[in-house]
């Protein structure tokens, strides 16, 4: 019994989703239990029947005694014999010394945190891709002896994803209709694209005859933007704020013809329901290690300027104070790079 562990960030947590399912089915004799929030449990649809998702509020387990206690409570309930620790921070490591205190081996991930370093700094940049983190998840489960394939296609392995999942957001898609999802916010000022700018994305898409666009973000402030632009512009539906589900919000992700997201969450769920996504970059650089599942590089917006990548995670002060790795893309190549995608799928 493998305990797999991984507690944030949402997107994270997401690419742990084809590493696990692939341990899961290449091993079917394997039981492997995900512990993460319980706030994230609802990612992992249409999972392997030997994956079970485990979901805690760590606010219930605090500290190394919060953390003893909770590595009781898994070896109790699930049996756990080895430890894969796919998230290597102070509570995974603290659960890592109780399971080895009961004698279960124990494995971590490699971040691979000097390379990235080296990626970052501010001069005398190494521009070399990394490993990505789905690749780091598979070699820590691969030493807790769940050696897999590569087989994983996407959350719906090719169905359909029922409408009457998401009928609470909009109807189904008509004939024809073309549907196009916005995600402008990240979790740092680093990796969003200028709102007015991407106002002008939005203003161009939805004002296409039988082309709808859905806004997706979440807190008040993204409510309250994404909640104007739903009112100004045609055919556009803000989801902002809504509480829909997960279930719901990769439904959605499936149907769409195109989805552009920041780096940023969105662009992790939607790429694994299979959306073709649209990600742009500005502080951060997909060759550390975290673009979008099977996203095409030429699907990857971004400028090749100097300073770039200035931090792993987006979360670094400008250096040039203008951000103009962002604000250098022009609207019309996010939107172009949609044409194209609409070109082959219509």
């Amino acid at each position: 019994m493998v305990l797999a562990t991984r507690f944030s960030a949402l997107g994270d947590v997401a690419m742990t989703i084809p590493a696990l399912y692939d341990a899961c089915r290449t091993n079917p004799h394997a039981t492997v239990v995900m512990l993460t929030r319980t706030s994230m449990t609802g990612l992992f649809i249409n999972r392997p029947d030997n994956l079970i998702v485990e979901g805690v509020d760590l606010v219930d387990y605090k500290g190394p005694a919060g953390m003893w206690r909770l590595m009781n409570a898994m070896i109790d309930n699930h049996g756990i014999t080895v430890v894969a620790d796919l998230h290597d921070v102070l509570r995974t490591k603290m659960l890592r010394m109780a399971a080895r205190v009961h004698g279960i081996p124990t494995y971590h991930i490699n971040k691979g945190r000097s390379q990235k370093k080296q990626l970052t700094r501010r001069s005398h940049k190494v521009m070399l891709p990394l490993t990505h983190s789905i690749d780091r998840y598979r070699e820590t489960l691969a030493a807790a002896g769940l050696e897999a394939s590569q087989a994983f296609t996407g959350l719906f392995e090719g169905l359909d994803a029922s409408p009457e999942v998401y009928k609470a957001i909009t109807p189904p898609k008509r004939q024809g209709e073309i549907w196009i999802g916005i995600a402008p916010f990240a979790r740092h000022e680093g990796k969003i694209y200028p709102l007015s700018l991407m106002e002008q994305v939005l203003r161009e898409l939805s004002g296409r005859t039988g082309t709808s666009v859905f806004l997706f973000g979440g807190g008040p402030y993204e409510k309250k933007i994404l909640g104007e632009w739903a009112r100004k512009y045609p055919s556009t539906i803000s989801l902002a704020g809504e509480r829909h589900g997960f279930g719901a919000e990769l439904a959605l992700f499936h149907d769409l013809d195109a989805m552009i997201t920041m780096d940023s969450a969105n662009m992790h769920m939607a790429s694994l329901a299979g959306a073709p996504v649209i990600a742009v970059w500005g502080a951060t650089h997909p060759y550390c290690g975290f673009g979008g599942w099977h996203v095409p590089e030429q699907n990857n917006i971004q400028l090749p300027i100097p300073c770039r990548p200035c931090s792993v995670f987006g979360n670094k002060p400008c250096i040039t104070g203008d951000m103009r790795c962002m604000s250098g893309i022009r609207p019309s190549i996010i939107t172009d790079r949609v044409d194209a995608i609409l070109a082959v799928r219509h």
